[in-house]
């Protein structure tokens, strides 16, 4: 089912504002692009180009998240979490803090990802389970900073970000490996 929104249920716990997100490497419902597989999956583990517009004037800092609800662990599998990017930050390049990538923002900070690794985990879902969803989210903050300890997981960041949150840029990418 890809015309469910996984952020459904927390939209009606406390409704915030959407803005757009657009990436260079995908469309809305779209497959992503093979460099944003993971390596194991014939992929480079490339976080993709995205860029936001339209958030709230009262926006003092952004988190990016990504997230595959469709994971077969009851809760989903995180492949990015990224927090404290500056107020003027509205687009990341493709593979943005990974080694020899584009450095992220001064201040900014990566938490690992459900494999362990502190940068994007590209798409691998296993054989058998269909299509799977990857929820990128830009998440406009009414802070300008979150002072989270680095061993954080990502599902902390989540938290702090719907509490935080004055709106959310949502762009979903699909992957397919049967």
């Amino acid at each position: 089912m890809l015309d469910v929104d996984p952020y459904d249920a927390l939209q009606k716990l406390r409704p915030v504002d959407s803005f757009t997100v657009t990436s260079t490497d995908f469309v809305d419902g779209g497959p992503l692009a093979r460099p944003q597989w993971s390596q194991g999956a014939g992929g480079v583990d490339r976080s993709p180009q995205l860029s936001w517009s339209g958030f709230p004037d009262r926006t003092r800092g952004f988190a990016v998240t990504c997230l595959d609800p469709d994971a077969p662990t009851g809760s989903g599998w995180w492949h990015w979490a990224v927090l404290n990017l500056p107020l003027e930050t509205t687009s990341l390049d493709a593979g943005v803090g990974t080694p020899g990538g584009p450095p992220l923002p001064e201040g900014s900070m990566v938490l690992a990802n459900e494999d362990g690794d502190r940068g994007f985990g590209g798409a691998a879902p296993p054989r058998g389970t269909g299509v799977h969803r990857y929820v990128f989210v830009v998440h406009a903050l009414d802070v300008p900073s979150l002072d989270l300890d680095p061993a954080s997981t990502p599902a902390v960041l989540g938290i702090r970000c719907f509490t935080h949150a004055l709106a959310r840029g949502i762009l979903t990418g699909t992957v397919n490996r049967d």
